[in-house]
């Protein structure tokens, strides 16, 4: 097992009139090689749920396990750990500062105490796996466009070589194309690689079309946990705390109503295509 939450509790300015808990009671095991979906409205836990993941922040209460070992006990690598566990914030743009696309990439495994060849070597083997082209590579990171800016941040974690990638919002403020081109280059690259991927989002199109499970929070706590079709079968009490489910699953919900046989648990545009032809071929 990789990471395991364990009566996780986290409360911000405890003892002040600030006083609010962010987290209540979270228990959760996230296996080697899972993709897995996070989500939540504005203020239910999601990142601070993530940033528990690698230490940085510690639990009120409670304990997080990483590979059996308790991250927070008084002799455990924290660095170590941050190199397995890796984060991308979101907007993490505006994480770059290096002269060149290449030197940026080069600073965690540098900071890892790596000598210049497989510090070099792993950049290079991360620009590659986010599909960023070779004639960006000695370019300003601040001359790219907003696509190729995140695909640079997140080729800063992999070249330390996570055993886990957390994904905070990595597609916020794109357009669909550069959208669907970094979610497709994670699914690749963990499909190639069986990397655990945590992918934060608000889009319930993105996790249906991707992840194996879906954690959902609200208000500190955990909601549903399950497949996806299990989880958008709740799609009334998704509605009732600012969510929805995709809307490939209301289609078909109203298709049913209209008399067609179709699936209703269906959650992605192909999926759908498929099972109206099928009812209409009946």
């Amino acid at each position: 097992m990789s990471i395991i939450l364990d009566h996780v509790n986290y409360v911000y300015e405890a003892g002040t009139a600030m006083e609010f808990a962010a987290l209540k009671d979270i228990n959760l095991v996230i296996p080697d090689g899972q993709f897995i979906g996070l989500i939540g409205h504005t203020g239910s836990g999601k990142s601070t749920l993530v940033q528990h993941l690698n230490g940085l922040l510690a639990p009120t209460s409670g304990s997080i396990y990483y590979n059996g070992a308790d991250i927070h006990d008084s002799d455990y690598n924290k660095k170590e750990l941050r190199s397995k566990v890796g984060l991308v914030f979101q907007y993490p743009e505006h994480q770059l500062f290096e002269i060149d696309v290449f030197s940026d990439v080069c600073f965690g495994p540098k900071n890892l105490g790596l000598d210049k060849k497989e510090t070099e070597l792993r950049a290079y083997a991360a620009l590659k796996q986010v599909g960023l082209e070779d004639e960006y590579f000695y370019q300003s990171p601040f001359d790219l466009s907003g696509g190729q800016k995140r695909r640079v941040a997140i080729a800063g974690v992999l070249a330390m070589k996570p055993e886990v990638l957390i994904l905070d919002e990595p597609t916020a403020g794109l357009d669909p194309k550069g959208r669907d081109e970094i979610l497709d280059q994670i699914a690749k690259l963990r499909e190639e690689t069986g990397i655990t991927v945590i992918l934060v989002s608000h889009s319930m199109e993105d996790v249906a079309k991707y992840v194996d499970r879906i954690i959902v929070m609200n208000r500190g706590q955990v909601l549903f946990d399950n497949e996806p079709g299990e989880v958008f079968k709740h799609y009334k009490e998704l509605e009732q705390v600012g969510l929805a489910a995709p809307q490939v699953t209301y289609i078909m919900h109203e298709l049913k109503q209209r008399g067609l046989d179709v699936d209703t648990d269906i959650t992605t545009i192909a999926e759908a295509k498929n099972e109206i032809l099928k009812a209409l071929n009946k």
